[in-house]
């Protein structure tokens, strides 16, 4: 079996605007997670082929690419964005059988990867300096300017939306990019290589090369000729990701995951929350670095939330990505195993509902139905660590002081949420959740490509999206210029 709608070398590195064989001559298979077997290989590359990414990247930098107009870098990435809306069906279709989510999820990741691609591109000429106030006799300013050669190593989750918040950004201030997809799903990474190829994004300024992640990944995190790192995935890899960069004094930025809650108060409007309550923890089948795996409920309306929720949860359904249901697979049988052991750990007694299973699904799928846990311990297992699969908790809280304590007691710090209809309720809470975004009636906005993203605590360091990412992406330079 194949994957369909694949128009480029999937099995193939793509390093300075050419399609290569990894030096070492092997390829990985790629499994669709609905079904269990292989559709496609990926090459797999090593420290050879990084060196040689990073060295057509460095070419890129002192070229063409690096020597570009900041106008005309946006008027490439605007094409690259044009060439994705084209192709969202054909992405979201190479994505939800790479990955396992449903197609219409994929598709909303497509046109998320097109959105970043022309926030960026119209973002790419107004990145800015300033001047400064100095002595008499001086002129002083600031520059903003690229590292040079910056690497990305992306997860399996999000591909598409991950690649176009990190390289879009990276590009748009003039880096030339080695990006490394995980091995699990780097289909649409590759896709990606060949749209920016069709734009005219000169040769060197993209490459991608797949492999393991001990291999080509730890080769691209400890390259010298690396300026800049990103990366987002597990807190234990990205612990290694930042060691691997310090031996370079090189800056890293880390989206590292949580254990996000969204806090419930009983003024709250319970009817506009629910959607967010449900789908927030069940979207990708809970495989979500901001999944709103926590639900911390106010006393009095917390028999009605938890009703409302698991009736929602007997109405999801489970079912191979293509046929677009409320939930896929999940993306392997390891991250089944992983997500079957915290429900065998769990308490029976505090289950409150199950998603069904479709019919005839294929046996070599990794399947499992989302569940839903109530009456919850805030040290519990299912409040604490990152499950990484479709399961939420529920967990109730007396009074606003019982649920910030609640809410920051955990190591992670990503993503909160407030529901309420107190305005002077929501500023306090907003200021004391230890997160790096905090929605308030509503979760998500909608995905906020403008947004600025990213986390504290084991959830990571540095932003993403919006003008932020560019900053990050870009070196701040001082001149002093004495002119008596």
């Amino acid at each position: 079996m194949t994957i369909d709608t694949v128009w480029y070398p999937t099995d193939q590195c793509f390093i300075n605007g050419a399609w290569v064989a990894p030096l070492g001559g092997e390829t990985l298979a790629v499994e669709n997670p609905s079904t269990g077997l292989e559709i496609a290989r990926i090459a797999r590359g090593q420290g050879a082929d990084i060196d040689a990414a990073v060295a057509a990247a460095e070419g890129a930098r002192d070229g063409d690419w690096g020597r570009m107009p900041a106008f005309q870098r946006g008027r490439i990435l605007a094409r690259m964005g044009q060439i994705v809306l084209e192709r969202a069906d054909d992405l979201a279709r190479i994505e939800a059988q790479d990955v396992g989510k449903p197609l219409a999820q994929a598709r909303v990741d497509a046109l998320a990867l097109a959105r970043y691609m022309e926030f960026y591109a119209g973002a790419a000429d107004k990145v800015m300096g300033e001047t400064i106030p100095y002595l008499d006799g001086y002129t002083v300013y600031t520059l903003r300017e690229p590292h040079g050669v910056t690497g990305h190593i992306v997860p399996w989750n999000y591909p598409m939306q991950i690649i176009g918040r990190s390289v879009g950004a990276a590009l748009a201030m003039g880096n030339a990019c080695v990006l490394k997809p995980a091995e699990e799903a780097c289909l649409t990474a590759l896709a990606f290589a060949a749209i920016a190829a069709e734009a005219g994004l000169p040769a060197g300024a993209l490459n991608v090369v797949p492999g393991l992640g001990e291999e080509a990944g730890a080769a691209l995190a400890s390259h010298p000729g690396v300026q800049h790192m990103s990366f987002t995935g597990s807190v234990a890899t990205g612990a290694l990701i930042q060691a691997a960069a310090a031996h370079n004094i090189v800056p890293v930025t880390l989206e590292l995951g949580g254990k996000s809650p969204q806090i419930v108060f009983d003024d709250a409007d319970l009817d506009a929350a629910l959607p967010f309550l449900v789908n927030a923890g069940i979207q990708n089948a809970g495989q979500t670095c901001s999944a709103a795996s926590r639900i911390l409920v106010q006393r009095r309306v917390y028999d009605r939330v938890c009703e409302m929720m698991a009736t929602r949860y007997r109405g999801l359904v489970v079912a191979p990505a293509l046929d677009d249901r409320d939930v896929g697979p999940l993306i392997s049988a390891r991250q089944k195993d992983i997500v079957e052991g915290f429900l065998k750990a769990a308490d029976p007694a505090r289950i409150l509902a199950r998603a069904q299973l479709a019919d005839d699904l294929p046996e070599g799928g990794h399947y499992v139905a989302p569940a839903l846990y109530g009456g919850v311990d805030p040290d519990d297992p299912l409040a604490q660590a990152e499950i990484f699969g479709p399961v939420q908790a529920i967990i109730p809280f007396e009074d606003e002081e019982d649920a910030v304590r609640i809410a920051n007691g955990t190591q992670y710090g990503l993503v909160a949420a407030v529901w309420t209809r107190d305005g002077a309720r929501q500023m306090r809470l907003v200021k004391r959740l230890r997160a790096g975004q905090v929605f308030v009636n509503n979760y998500g906005a909608g995905g906020g490509v403008e947004l600025p993203f990213g986390g504290v605590g084991k959830s990571g360091h540095g932003r993403e999206k919006g003008f932020e990412a560019l900053y990050g992406f870009s070196v701040l330079k001082t001149v002093a210029a004495r002119h008596g």
